[in-house]
Formats: structure tokens, sequence, C-alpha cells
């Protein structure tokens, strides 16, 4: 073979070498972080899930003790729960080990889902002595619909009868002002009522409730206690796994990040390595990202987001939303904030406009102070490649907080079951 027949060959093995390398890197690329953490630490999908499993186990009882009063009628959404809950615990029963079934014995013998049904109809009980009979989201409904039945008759008599109205323009006017602003105005002032009488029975809840709460954190304890001593068997670097819990009733855990507002706080963990025992190094795969400044900045201010807002009862088709009913969706936030980290994110080519072309203060989604958000960004959330939907951004609002809202594009989406709890009416 000729030099030059060698030198024809070298180039093509190269150009094949980098063509190989460059889409062994962009395959890398489209990995989500989830995996690779898991192939970093060499997790297989069976201890990933496992993990996953006792961290929703250990966050929604917890959730639950300290936030019970966001349960109270809300049946669907507690059975839904239970549910979840059941599913963990028989996947438990099947894939665990011995120590994974004691955490099963341990939460039978503690009548956990019962504990959990009795503190929600102790909490019913609680509000009803206090006047609040109804979830503040279907109190919410209830007036929208009171208010905007009546608008729209004005409106179809001004349409049809023109003539009957037409010495009475100077009344109609601020009428139809009053019409628009009283959702806004009644809906703000039923989330403040909703936020006070949540502060002012917290404590009393808790007194009149600390048996059973109290059960329930030692039961979180067993699981974190559990998942950690699995994680230092398999060497795995704890400063990697982070996770959300609304109390500081826990042990070996390290706090390194924290979230207050309206009567709520978040505490953003990682497990905590036994004392004198060296932390596991990091992998080389993921040491730039965690050591990089400008990682470790973001690790420092990153917070969970919580003020989630979900568009239900939607009227949408072809990426156009002409009404719905926002409803809060702050119990599953930490649910929100995990699929939105398997999301890959598109800006939405429509505009906002274009989008919601009804919103205006009856049609709008608010802050939990009350006041209309000011949406500034839209995008389209690729949720695995199964599934699309919006995620529209406010604007900061006057009191500090940021709301975020979820939205189907088109009310006739088949939604995934494991996102049903979150889109769901």
């Amino acid at each position: 073979m000729s030099d030059k027949d060698n030198s024809r060959d070298i180039k093509k093995t190269e150009l094949a070498n980098g063509e190989l390398s460059q889409e062994e890197t962009e395959e890398k690329k489209e990995k989500s972080q989830e995996q690779l953490l898991k192939e970093a630490i060499g997790l297989d999908e069976q201890e990933s899930k496992k993990i996953e499993r006792k961290l929703f186990l250990a966050r929604f009882i917890d959730y639950f003790s300290e936030e019970t009063l966001d349960f109270i009628y809300k049946d669907k959404q507690f059975n839904q729960y239970k549910e979840e809950l059941n599913k963990v615990l028989n996947a438990l029963e099947e894939e665990g080990d011995e120590e994974d079934k004691l955490l099963i014995k341990s939460m039978e013998d503690k009548s956990i889902i019962n504990t959990l049904q009795r503190l929600k109809s102790n909490a019913e009980n609680l509000a009803k002595s206090k006047g609040v009979e109804q979830a503040y989201d279907k109190k919410m409904r209830k007036w929208s619909i009171i208010i905007t039945l009546p608008m729209f008759g004005l409106l179809i008599l001004l349409i049809f009868l023109p003539d009957l109205f037409s010495n009475m323009s100077l009344f109609l006017f601020p009428l139809l002002c009053v019409f628009c602003m009283a959702p806004s105005l009644i809906r703000g002032q039923l989330m403040r009522k909703w936020y006070e009488f949540k502060e002012e029975n917290k404590k009393e809840f808790y007194q009149q409730n600390r048996g059973d709460i109290v059960i329930l954190k030692d039961y979180v304890g067993e699981v974190l206690n559990n998942l950690r001593a699995k994680m230092l068997d398999k060497k795995v670097p704890l400063q990697l796994i982070k996770f959300v819990l609304h109390s500081r009733d826990y042990e070996n855990l390290n706090l390194i990040n924290q979230k207050s507002g309206k009567g709520t706080t978040q505490y953003v963990y990682t497990f905590a390595y036994p004392e004198g025992m060296e932390p596991f190094p990091v992998p080389k795969e993921l040491m730039q990202q965690y050591q990089s400044p400008e990682a470790l900045k973001k690790q420092i201010s990153e917070e969970p987001e919580k003020n989630f807002i979900v568009l239900t009862d939607l009227k949408a088709q072809d990426g156009i939303i002409r009404d719905f009913v926002p409803t809060l969706r702050d119990s599953l936030a930490d649910k929100i904030n995990d699929v939105l980290n398997e999301c890959e994110f598109q800006k939405a080519q429509k505009d906002f406009s274009i989008i919601m072309p009804n919103y205006s203060p009856e049609n709008a989604i608010y802050c939990v102070c009350g006041d209309v958000v000011e949406v500034n960004n839209v995008q389209i959330c690729n949720w695995r490649d199964e599934f699309k939907f919006y995620l529209f951004e406010g604007e900061e609002c006057d009191c500090g907080e940021k709301v975020y809202a979820l939205s189907l594009m088109d009310a006739s989406d088949q939604i995934p079951a494991k996102l049903k709890d979150i889109f769901r009416s």
C-alpha cells in the first residue's frame, strides 16, 4: 500500500473517530442529569428506584405531618397519595431486602396509614369548628362561577337587547368594571383568609395531635436512616443526593438551604457522613460541575420552587387556551420540581398574548397574595419525549413571590399516569 493510501486511510480513521466522539458527546448531552448521576455513582435502575421510593415515602409523610391542614376536604388528592404509598410498599415488599421489609413492618406496627387518616379527620373537625367547611380551591371555583354567570347574562342582554339599556350606559360601564375586578379581589381575599387560618390554627392543631405527629416523624426518621445506611454501604457520595423536607426534626442530615414564605418553610438537605468519616469522592464525570465556582454559586442560591399553579377545567385547542381555572398545587411542589427536572425546555414560538388571548383580571393566574400574575416567559416542557405541556413563568410579584403555572396544551391531551395527579381537574 502506498504512503498516499496509508495517509488516506489514516484520515478516514481520524474522521470516523471524530464522528464517533462527536456522537458520543451529543448522546451524553442528551442524557438527563438524573441519568448522568446514576451512571457516575454506579447505581443500577433497581437501586435508583428504591432511593426514589424511600425519598417519596419520607417526603410525603414529613410534609403531611407539618402541613396537615393543606389536606382538609381533599379526599381525592389524599386517596391518590395513599395509593402511591401502597405502591411503594408493595414494591419494597417484592424487591427489598430484610431491612426494607422491617420498614414495612414498622409502618404496619405504627399504623401509619390510619394515623394519616385520623389526622386528616381531626384537621377537618378543627376547620369546621372555626367555620371553614370547604377547601380553598373549591370555594374559589364556586365564587368564580357565581360572579361569571351574571356577567355573561348581562353581556347577552346587551348584545340581543341593546335598546333595553340605551339609557343606562352611565351605570353599565362601572357595573361591568365591578364584575371584572370582583374575581381577583375575592380570590385574593380567600387566599389571605386561608393563610391566616393556617397561621392561627397550626400550633393548636399540633398541640391537640402531638402524639400522632410524633409517630409520623419517628417513622420518617427510620426511612431516612435506612436510606442513608444503604447509600453509605454502596459508597454513594452523599453530597450528591439532595432532597426537600418541611421540618428540622431529623438527625444525620446536613442543611444546605431553606426557603420560607406564607407560613411554611422548605429545607434542602443532603445526608451527613458519620462523624470522622471522610466524604466519598465525587466521580470525575461530575467533579467539574460540583466544584466550579459557578456551580457552587448556583448550589448555594438554588431554592426549590413552591408556588405552582396548574390550569384546570381547560378550554384549550391547538396550543391556544381560551378558559381555565387556576388551581394551587403547592402540596405537589416536590413532585412538580422532580418532573420539571426530567424535562427538556423550548421557548414557545407563539407569543403569550396568542396562547392566552382572553387573559384578563377575570380570567388570570393569581399570585398567592391575590394579585394578577404578569407572565413574562412561556416554555414548552418535553417530559421524557412522551408528553408536552406549557410552563408559564411570572414576573416577581410586589409581595416578593414568583409564580409558575403548568398547563396542558390541548384539553384532549392524554396525560401519562405519573402526571395525572398534577394535571387533574
